[in-house]
């Protein structure tokens, strides 16, 4: 809870003014009070009323005071929206290990189509961008909500050598940075905002994190460029979350892909001609560096080890992304408490000094 006008708080000094104004009237009432003979028949005159009676009317008119007062400060809650303005970054391996066949076709197929149909199902107000990696990181799109792009470029998907995991996060904060000012690029110092690299304090479950996410979508380790953790210490420094999807089995299989698949660095060599392959493969997720990189900076990691673990992944990953942490101002709720107390009281008041018949 935060208020927008801490200084309107000098309005609640009202409801102890008033006390102090009710304690001098009783005290000046006693002093010109007039003596009479019988005290007995002016209280057998006076209706009968319990000394609570006539101290919750004026107990719940204070507190509609002090609710008043309140709101006047405008405070606001921190509560959890949901956003149509985020950018997602799309960040898929394109390693050679992409061509393992333990997901039928293979891994770098079936990620192509699950990635083509999260891209179909977002709503035409959030913007994807797309970044491949292997032993580089390239943007392919730049955070866009033209579709069309976007599936052609995921259909350009080609293999090659090397993974470059951390590299491919630093590539994706600076799309980030190009459209949102609040974002630096990385590499830039970013002075004490975020000291020795750690993620800013959350206040609460989604933290106040930028609307702009980071999905990295891989099948083993970092082999090539910066560590992913160090890279996800400058996405936690800009409050950029990532959140990591390890994708595949251990299970030794063929690497088999079509000619489209394979860039002229896949092997060291140009395939073509018809799906080629070389032998069984045991691909290792480096779990524990995906897991770092989504804790450190308020993302999660997933693990899919086929096709429909992966489509489940990425379909529910909107609902995480598309919530924000925000500021909304309540001052309407402390009028209407406000009112529904002083409404009461007065009601109250009323009733039970009503004249009797």
């Amino acid at each position: 809870m935060s208020l927008h006008w801490p200084w309107a708080l000098v309005a609640l000094l009202a409801v102890p003014l008033l006390l102090v104004a009710r304690w001098w009237l009783n005290r000046r009432r006693r002093r010109t009070a007039i003596q009479v003979s019988s005290v007995a028949l002016i209280r057998a005159a006076l209706p009968k009323r319990s000394a609570w009676r006539r101290r919750v009317p004026v107990v719940l008119f204070l507190a509609g005071l002090l609710a008043l007062g309140a709101g006047v400060s405008r405070p606001q809650a921190s509560v959890t929206v949901p956003t149509d303005q985020s950018t997602i970054l799309l960040a898929i391996d394109v390693s050679g290990s992409m061509c393992t066949t333990d997901i039928a076709p293979n891994r770098l197929a079936v990620a192509s189509d699950a990635a083509r149909a999260f891209i179909e199902s977002q709503d035409n107000g959030v913007r994807i961008g797309l970044v491949a990696f292997s032993g580089i990181a390239g943007l392919l799109v730049a955070p866009t909500t033209d579709q069309d792009a976007l599936l052609a470029a995921i259909d350009s998907l080609t293999t090659a050598r090397g993974t470059a995991i951390g590299q491919a996060i630093l590539t994706a904060i600076d799309a980030i940075a190009e459209i949102n000012p609040d974002v630096a690029a990385s590499g830039v110092d970013l002075g004490d905002s975020a000291p020795n690299g750690a993620a800013p304090s959350s206040p609460g479950p989604l933290g106040d994190y930028e609307p702009d996410s980071i999905v990295v979508l891989t099948d083993g380790s970092n082999t090539q460029g910066i560590d992913p953790v160090t890279a996800a210490e400058q996405a936690a420094a800009r409050r950029v979350r990532v959140f990591t999807i390890g994708f595949g089995t251990t299970e030794p299989a063929p690497m088999v892909c079509t000619p489209d698949q394979i860039s002229g660095d896949a092997t060291g060599g140009n395939w073509g001609g018809g799906p080629r392959g070389g032998g069984r493969r045991v691909q290792q997720i480096d779990e524990d560096a995906l897991t770092g990189v989504a804790d450190l900076t308020g993302g999660r990691y997933f693990q899919a080890e086929d096709a429909d673990q992966l489509a489940d992944v990425l379909s529910d990953l909107p609902s995480e992304i598309g919530l924000q942490r925000r500021d909304i101002e309540v001052t309407v709720w402390f009028v209407l408490g406000a009112t529904a107390l002083i409404a009461t009281g007065v009601g109250l008041s009323l009733w039970w000094n009503r004249p009797r018949v």
